[in-house]
């Protein structure tokens, strides 16, 4: 929001905030930027001194800042401070950073669909509890909403009403904006919540094509345009302009309710975001355009399930010209003549060039005729032909496979030759244990013999 220095004439203080900016000026009076004590910052809005002689103004002014008083909901700005007997009433609301919608369309040009239906749910969930609280804002406009990081805000609620009730003009002040009033506003008749609704369908038009719906000229002309021609929708997305139009309808009672319109706003947002998901896939990496996903949708585009409205997941039906060609034979071997009639009662190609087979992990593919239309040229999802067979008729390897066959090939060998190192150590072992044990039993039997031999000898000896 544009900020302006004070002027001289203006106020430093009011009430118990002091006064650091002009936010704007208006018909009512004029809006400063101010701060209380604590820091807390508001919106502050200070009556010009001859609305402030009226007592019919004062007295009605007061009913609203009751009424506002009682808004709850986090779409408009809240009511901080007022003082309807000062010499000049004055409120102060919250303050709502951020540019109004007005100067993000004037600035950036129109919104998306999915933006224009958020916009909206949220205003007119806003709009619910404005009514609730028994106000009609009368003067609904992309100037009175400001969209800040929180969502959208509405402010200025219920002064338009202050200024006029039911009538077009009082004490010399237009009610309401001519591209954005009712006919109902326009005929001075009884004004209720269709009225902002009106408004409100006529600001998702502006926000839509950066243009009122009633286009431009004098107060007389917006106005009669108003009241006797139909809105000009042009550049409004199909997805919004049906509800667009009926929230324009001349008889109040056309038009849906607040609450119907948040609901089905919501519903139209959520579709227009989904459609912009789905229609912006990230981009793949360079080598990365032609690898498998693994997706059935990918590989049979015609035979992926569907989901019907409450029901279960069921398969589509099969398309009359899809079919799947003649497997083909391992080996590289070209197809041989004559061929085997396909399923939907072709005949393959007699040049002898095998087709190329389809695997199921592959992304669907294309073709494109060429010549008399006895060959097909695969083509990428992209457009981009699709690689060449290779001379044994398969397709050329997978860069990422062969690196994953390659790593448990390795993987597998390391762990084979560990088994039989560990295996070979163990009999080692073994043999070698029953050899010292041989061995010890040689000696021991080399020991007694010796021991015998000389037992023997002794016994001779002796007499």
């Amino acid at each position: 929001m544009a900020m302006m220095r004070l002027r001289r004439e203006d106020p430093r203080v009011v009430g118990s905030f002091r006064l650091h900016r002009r936010l704007g000026a208006g018909g009512m009076g004029v809006v400063y930027l101010g701060s209380d004590k604590k820091g807390q910052r508001v919106a502050l809005k200070v009556i010009r001194p001859d609305l402030a002689e009226d007592q019919e103004f004062r007295s009605r002014f007061a009913r609203e800042v009751s009424a506002a008083r009682r808004i709850r909901g986090g779409c408009t700005a809240r009511l901080v401070a007022a003082d309807l007997e000062a010499d000049r009433p004055w409120f102060a609301t919250q303050y709502v950073p951020g540019p109004s919608l007005h100067d993000k369309v004037a600035d950036e040009g129109p919104l998306s669909a999915a933006d224009v239906a958020a916009v909206g749910a949220a205003l007119s969930e806003g709009l619910v509890a404005v009514h609730e609280a028994g106000v009609v804002h009368r003067d609904l406009k992309p100037s009175n909403i400001l969209l800040s990081p929180k969502g959208p805000r509405i402010i200025d609620f219920g002064i338009a009403w202050a200024t006029g009730a039911s009538t077009l003009t009082h004490v010399g002040t237009a009610v309401g904006s001519p591209g954005f009033l009712a006919p109902e506003q326009v005929r001075g008749a009884a004004v209720t919540p269709a009225t902002d609704v009106f408004s409100l369908g006529a600001t998702l038009a502006y926000a839509s094509t950066g243009d009122s719906p009633f286009g431009h000229g004098s107060s007389e002309v917006m106005l009669y345009r108003v009241v006797h021609e139909e809105p000009q929708l042009h550049g409004v997305p199909d997805a919004l302009a049906p509800l667009v139009r009926a929230c324009l309808a001349k008889d109040p009672e056309e038009r849906p309710s607040t609450l119907e319109l948040s609901l089905r706003l919501k519903e139209i947002a959520a579709r227009e975001a989904h459609g912009l998901i789905e229609g912006r896939p990230p981009a793949p990496r360079s080598g990365e355009a032609d690898w498998p996903t693994g997706r059935l949708a990918d590989t049979y585009p015609d035979r992926a399930p569907r989901r019907q409205q409450g029901g279960p997941l069921t398969p589509a039906p099969r398309s009359a010209g899809s079919s799947r060609g003649p497997a083909p034979e391992r080996g590289g071997a070209p197809a041989r003549g004559g061929g085997t009639p396909s399923r939907n009662g072709g005949t393959p190609s007699r040049s002898g060039a095998r087709p190329t087979p389809v695997s199921r992990n592959t992304p669907a593919r294309n073709t494109t005729r060429s010549g008399s239309g006895s060959r097909t040229t695969p083509r990428g999802a992209a457009g981009r032909p699709a690689p060449r067979p290779t001379g044994t008729g398969r397709r050329p390897a997978n860069p990422r496979l062969l690196r994953q066959r390659l790593f448990v090939f390795v993987v597998v060998t390391l762990l084979v030759a560990l088994g039989i190192g560990v295996v070979q150590g163990c009999q080692g072992a073994a043999r070698g244990l029953g050899d010292e044990r041989g061995r010890v039993v040689e000696r021991q039997e080399h020991v007694r013999s010796d021991l015998s031999e000389r037992y023997e000898s002794t016994t001779e000896a002796s007499p």
